[in-house]
Order: structure tokens, then sequence, then C-alpha cells
């Protein structure tokens, strides 16, 4: 009888479980539900890098594509840059849901989220790819957030 009674109670705790989302998930349909389609913020990308006395990166973004990208000093960052490909992947943010999902799911060792508590987005995030490894870890930081007409 006492083994009915905890594989029942298993049952039900993992059932009720299932049904719940992530932080992450919960956030992502917040920036959704948000329907903000035209935008601006400044990305700090740090890690041991060349580009970080650039920092932070100014973007705007409208109906999901970048319009702009520059440096902190306001120099624009063509697609010829050698670093654009890199800051591309953080250009929007459905793309930096995008790479946050996949690093969560097991691309990183280590991965630490905040998220903006008015439209969801995340605010910060420390990934650390291999945990055993020295140098190889990555923080994003966003600010300046402004939705725009």
């Amino acid at each position: 009888m006492k083994k009915i009674v905890l594989i029942t109670l298993a049952l039900i705790l993992t059932a009720c479980s299932g049904n719940t989302k992530s932080e992450f998930d919960l956030n992502q349909e917040k920036w959704q539900a948000a329907q903000v389609s035209h935008y601006r913020y400044s990305l700090f990308v740090g890690c041991f890098c060349p580009f970080t006395e650039k920092m932070p990166l100014n973007i705007e973004v409208k109906d999901g594509d970048v319009l702009s990208m520059t440096y902190a000093d306001g120099t624009p960052i063509p697609a010829t840059d050698p670093e654009f490909e890199f800051f591309a992947r953080y250009g929007t943010m459905e793309r930096l849901f995008s790479e946050l999902e996949s690093d969560l799911a097991g691309a990183a060792d280590e991965v630490t989220v905040s998220y903006d508590p008015a439209y969801g987005f995340p605010q910060t995030a420390n990934i650390d790819v291999i945990k055993e490894a020295v140098d190889d870890e990555l923080s994003l930081t966003v600010s300046g957030f402004e939705a725009l007409p």
C-alpha cells in the first residue's frame, strides 16, 4: 500500500511539474506580447576580446531588422567589420533570446540571466561555455532600452 501511495504521489508531482514554464519561456512570451517592433538599446559585450574598450554598442531595430549598430563613440559597424557577425548574433532581442535558448539548452555549462521586469527581454546574461576553461566567459548587458514609435 505504501508503494502505491508513493508511486501515485510521484506521478502527480511529475504531471504538475510538466506544465510549468521556465523563467526563460515566461520572459520570452512577455517580450512577444509587448509587440515592440521598433526599439533602441545599448549592449555591452564583456569577454576577453580586443573590442571591449569600444563598448557598449548602440543598436536600433525595426521589424526584426538592425537599422544601425555603432560603437560607443558613434562609429558605425559595417558588415565588413571583423566583429560584425559576432555582434549581429545579439543584434535584436529575438536573436538574443535565440542565442540564450541554445546556451541554456546545453551549449554552455553555466548560464545566469536576469530579465527586464516590464518587457521581459534579457537584461544581463553571464555565460560560461566550459566551466573548467579559462577566458571563455561572456557577459551581455542590455541598458538604455527605448521603445520607439
